[in-house]
Formats: C-alpha cells, sequence, structure tokens
C-alpha cells in the first residue's frame, strides 16, 4: 500500500507546502497534485500526478483536453475538468496579457494618449522585464497645473515586487511645454540614484504633451 499524503511531515504536502512557500517553489508533479487533490486505493495523489505527467509531458498535458485526459487510469471525470479548466484559464490570462515593448520615447508618448491633454500633471510609471516589456503601468501621482508630487518609495515598491529589471518615467505637461522643470530634473536623479541602489534602472524619462514629446535620455539628462 502506498503511503498516504496525510502521513506526510504537513510542511511537504503539496498544499501545505504552496501556502507557506509559494507555487514557484512547487514541483510539477506537487502542482498537479493539488488540481487533482486526491490519489486512487493503490496510489498517493502525488504518484499519480507523476504518472500523468510521465504519460503526457508538460506540453502535451496543455492539449490533452477532457477526452484525452479521462481514460488515463486513476484519473476521474471531476479531475480530469479540472486540469482542463485550469490549463484553459492559464491560455486566457496569457494571451490577454498586454505585451506592448517600449524601445523608443514614441513608444511611450503612443501609449499616454489618455493623459497627453489632461489639465492636471499625471506621473507615470512603466514597469518593464528584461526585454523591455510592460509588466504593468501604474499613475503613481496626480499632481496641479504644473507640479506633481513623487516619492521614490511610490515609484520603486511596485518595481520590487513585480521584478521588474528597469522602469521608464513618464508625466505630461499641461502647459504644453516640453522642456523640464528644475523640479523635473531634481526629482529625476533622486530616482536614478534609488534605482542604482535598488539595482533597477531608470530607462529613460519622457515629457508628453498633445503634439510632441522629450526624452530624457535623448537630451543627455540620464
Amino acid at each position: 500500500m502506498c503511503k498516504n499524503i496525510m502521513e506526510m511531515e504537513k510542511l511537504e504536502r503539496p498544499r501545505e507546502k504552496l501556502m507557506r512557500y509559494g507555487p514557484e517553489k512547487l514541483s510539477d508533479n506537487e502542482l498537479l497534485a493539488i488540481l487533482l487533490r486526491t490519489g486512487t486505493r493503490d496510489r498517493n495523489v502525488l504518484d499519480l500526478a507523476g504518472d500523468i505527467l510521465a504519460e503526457f509531458r508538460r506540453e502535451n498535458l496543455t492539449n490533452a483536453g477532457f477526452n484525452g485526459l479521462k481514460g488515463h487510469s486513476g484519473l476521474g471525470q471531476v479531475q480530469a475538468c479540472g486540469i482542463v479548466a485550469a490549463f484553459e484559464l492559464g491560455k486566457r490570462f496569457f494571451t490577454g496579457k498586454k505585451t506592448n515593448i517600449y524601445l523608443k520615447p514614441r513608444d511611450v508618448w503612443d501609449e499616454l494618449r489618455d493623459i497627453r491633454e489632461n489639465k492636471k500633471e499625471h506621473f507615470i510609471t512603466f514597469y518593464l522585464d528584461t526585454r523591455n516589456q510592460e509588466i504593468k503601468r501604474d499613475i503613481v501621482s496626480i499632481g496641479t497645473l504644473n507640479y506633481n508630487l513623487v516619492h521614490p518609495r511610490e515609484v520603486f515598491e511596485p518595481a520590487v515586487r513585480n521584478l521588474a529589471a528597469g522602469i521608464i518615467l513618464a508625466h505630461n505637461h499641461p502647459s504644453g511645454c516640453l522642456e523640464p522643470s528644475d523640479e523635473d530634473l531634481s526629482l529625476t536623479r533622486r530616482l536614478v540614484q534609488a534605482g542604482k541602489l535598488l539595482g533597477i534602472e531608470v530607462l529613460d524619462h519622457v515629457i508628453v504633451t498633445r503634439e510632441a514629446f522629450a526624452s530624457f535620455k535623448q537630451k543627455g539628462l540620464l
């Protein structure tokens, strides 16, 4: 008789391990075991998960579908439905993920159509991965007609949390002037220094208006 999952040390059980350490620390077997929930009389849920992965492999499992899975020995219809639903949900979320890549200041200007004509300054941060692909975009602060108060903590806390490799700063100038103010220059220097301490590069700071944009990097101000 195989060892029951409940006989394992508590922190070695897949569900408890996920709650304690997060899903990244679990093996494929353990993650699939959580979806399956139970094994059979002859195989505990980890063994059953291992058998399924050995039969289908990763690539084939994601596309096996209900009919392909229900024929596996020991796998019930409810479990097969759970696996299919999990992979379908993952596909939908993945395909819906933004894949904008920011390589030029104009990319930022194109993306910020929604703030170009705002009457108040909006300070935006783009959080990017190692390929300059957007992880997320945040409105860090909304200021007045010509002033915006931004703290480095508000910029870099999401960067650390989302494992960003670099960030692009941007804000609009309601006046239409593209020249950075003294406050813009001072803030940018502070954020660049903070990024160096954290190992997160400030790739650019872009000022946008209705008609045009200006890049700190292109102006040699970074």
